[in-house]
Formats: C-alpha cells, structure tokens, sequence
C-alpha cells in the first residue's frame, strides 16, 4: 500500500478520505488495497480510515484485535456497538467527503460491497459517503509493465491455441462427419493447461442457435454437434499460470465450409464494423487529450449496430475491465447494463465485444484494448473475416 500515493488520488478527488470496511470477507478490494490477505475467520466488523492528510487509523474488535496488524496506522479497540460507533465518529471527526466501496443505485456492482445499513451508519455520524469507484480503478485496474507484458504473453498463448481448436473441428469432421462442442472445449482447456495459462472456467464453444446464448457452457450432457454447413463461436480467456498475471479475453467466429451464407456474413459485417468503430473513437480520444467515459463508448456501438437494424439484439454492454480477474475492476463499457461514467485511464484494460443474438445463430467480435498515455490498440490478433474452417 502506497499511502502517499492514495492521499494524493483523495486530494486530486476533494476527498476527505477511504474509508474501508468488512465484515465476513465480503470486500476483497479492501483486503488488496491493504495488502493483507483475504482469509481467515473475520467475525467481527472492522474499519480501516485513511484520511487524505493525516495517519491510518483502524478500529478493531477486542476478539480479533490482530486482524489489520499488517497495516501502519494507530489501533483502536472496541467491544460494544456503542464504544463502536463512538471511536468511528471519533475516527471521522473533522471529515465530510467520504470514499466507501459503495455505488449510488448500484450502478457500478463491482464496488458497490458495503452493505446498506453501513453506509447508513457512517451517513448518521454527518457523513457524506461517496463512491470509491474512481479510486478502486486507479489503484485495482492499472497495470503494471510486467502485467502488460504478461498479457501480450497469453496473448499470443491463447490466439495459436484458437487456430488450433478451428483446426481440430476440421479435422473431427473430416475423420467422423462431426466434432462436438464439448470436446473442443476440453481441448482449449487441455492446451491453456499444456502451455501454462489458467482460465477461471470456459471456454464457451457455440454452434448454430447455441453461439446465441452469449453465456452458453457446453457440458458433456448438452453438447452439440458441429458438422458441415455449421456456424461455430469460440470464446476463450486466459492468463498465465504466474502471480498478478491479468487475463487475454477474445471471441472469434467460424462457419464449417468455404463461405458463410449472405445473412450470416451480413450480421459480422455488423458486428465487427462496431468494434472498430468503438476502438477509433477511444484512440482518438486519447491521441487528442479528450477524457471519455465508459458510457460513451457503449453508445458508439450500440448505436452502430441499431442503426442496421438489430439494436434489440444486442443485449449486453459493450465490454469490460480485464485484469488479475477476467472482469477486472476497472470502467466497463456500458450504458445499458449500468451507466458507467467512469473514465478510461492509461494503463487500463477492457474487452470490446459487441454482439447481435438472433435465432438461429449469435455473432460476437471480441478483442482487448489497451490504453496508454498516447493512444489506444488491440492487444492481439483482430478477425476482419469468418474463419473458414
């Protein structure tokens, strides 16, 4: 934890201070800003005030008087809900502006973890309780070289092991008349295993009305079979298998023959035109010094993709924050799920994936976007055509 660092983001904010809180591990940003780990038996309630001029100050309970050791700041101890709420408005005197992992309406889910009645209690002691949101991406989002050079790493991990999986649906239809879905997703997984990179869970692989659900999950029981004349999505994220590494998140596309039909060529046409509409918008943003929220990229996308028609099929935000967790902590791209009105900072990471869900089949271009202090890019390979396979 870098406390100059932090008083300097609550000044650059007019704010008076963070105040963090947990009760039962339900915050684990708090743990992360502190550099503590988030383990334990944490029964008791306990705050964490960094004020934006001042030392830490952290209030315990008298059975876990231990739990913030590992943090600088002056220790106090409670066992009452009285004494409790006297040493936090003794804590928060002198203060008015305070930062929590809280979200006005929760519109920012990712850091909205502070339960109500908590935030009711702080507003009870004269408090103005703000969202932590700007601060939990510059402290939890940005990376660091090192991130960066990890995730061009899997990056290129991850795009052969795609061309591998189209190649592997090939040469199953070829041998068998068929692959299955869930095969080829035990495949993806297998490599990411064989060639040191970890995912969460997925890959997602799709064929025909299955590509149209955007969170499908082939099992063993569902599994489709992909054969000749079939449009396939393949959707896969990883990182490598090292401490803070951050993820590489792509989907890309395919149809089991030589050129897909006008309708389907049609709706990636759609679809990729907004991505890289999207992509533009942001570069030139940066390159001309101007600062743009979140929102306003989900409604250059959004707006592209209803301006030919299939506005009500495209049913998800634009894209979101990837870091140490696929859906990082940073600003979303997103004026439909949320409105997030959060700024896109250097050193940040987010998914660009605009979909259109249909019937028959679902069309989605994924790529990752980097910011940095002159302009943004992909961070990998870029589909401008379906693949055939």
């Amino acid at each position: 934890m870098d406390l100059a660092e932090i008083r300097e983001q609550l000044q650059a904010q007019r704010l008076d201070g963070w105040l963090l809180f947990d009760h039962h591990l339900r915050d684990p940003i708090a743990y992360r800003v502190l550099g503590l780990p988030a383990a334990g038996h944490v029964s008791r309630r306990w705050y964490y005030w960094i004020p934006a001029a001042g030392d830490p100050v952290k209030l315990v309970h008298r059975i876990e008087d231990r739990r913030l050791d590992g943090a600088p700041g002056a220790k106090r101890v409670y066992a009452s809900w009285q004494s409790q709420y006297a040493a936090l408005r003794d804590m928060l005197a002198g203060a008015s502006r305070i930062a929590m992992q809280y979200s006005p309406n929760c519109m920012i889910p990712y850091v909205s973890l502070v339960d109500g009645g908590t935030v009711d209690l702080v507003r009870s002691l004269g408090k103005e309780v703000v969202t932590s949101a700007a601060l939990v991406q510059y402290f939890e989002a940005r990376w660091s070289d090192e991130q960066r050079e990890m995730h061009f790493e899997a990056g290129r991990r991850v795009d052969a092991i795609l061309r591998e999986a189209f190649r592997r649906i090939r040469a199953a239809i070829d041998a068998q008349g068929e692959a299955q879905e869930f095969a080829i997703a035990q495949f993806i997984s297998r490599r990411f295993a064989e060639r040191g990179l970890l995912a969460d869970d997925g890959p997602i692989v799709g064929v025909n009305a299955n590509s149209g659900n955007p969170h499908y999950a082939p099992s063993a029981a569902s599994s489709q079979p992909i054969r000749g004349g079939d449009f396939v999505l393949i959707d896969l994220w990883a990182k490598l298998d090292k401490p803070h590494a951050v993820y590489y998140d792509i989907t890309w596309t395919g149809w089991c023959g030589a050129a897909p039909p006008e309708r389907i060529q049609a709706v990636f046409d759609v679809v990729t035109g907004a991505r890289d509409k999207a992509l533009d918008f942001i570069d030139r943003a940066v390159r001309e010094g101007r600062e743009i929220a979140g929102w306003q990229v989900d409604d250059v996308t959004r707006g592209h993709i209803a301006q030919a028609g299939f506005g009500e099929s495209f049913v998800h935000r634009t894209g979101h924050s990837i870091g140490e967790e696929v859906h990082g902590n940073g600003a979303n791209l997103d004026n439909l799920e949320t409105h997030d009105d959060r700024p896109l900072v250097p050193r940040t990471c987010f998914s660009i994936e605009p979909g259109v869900y249909l019937p028959a089949f679902g069309m989605r271009s994924e790529i990752d976007c980097y910011v940095d202090a002159t302009g943004a890019r992909a961070t990998g390979a870029v589909q401008n055509a379906i693949v055939s396979i």
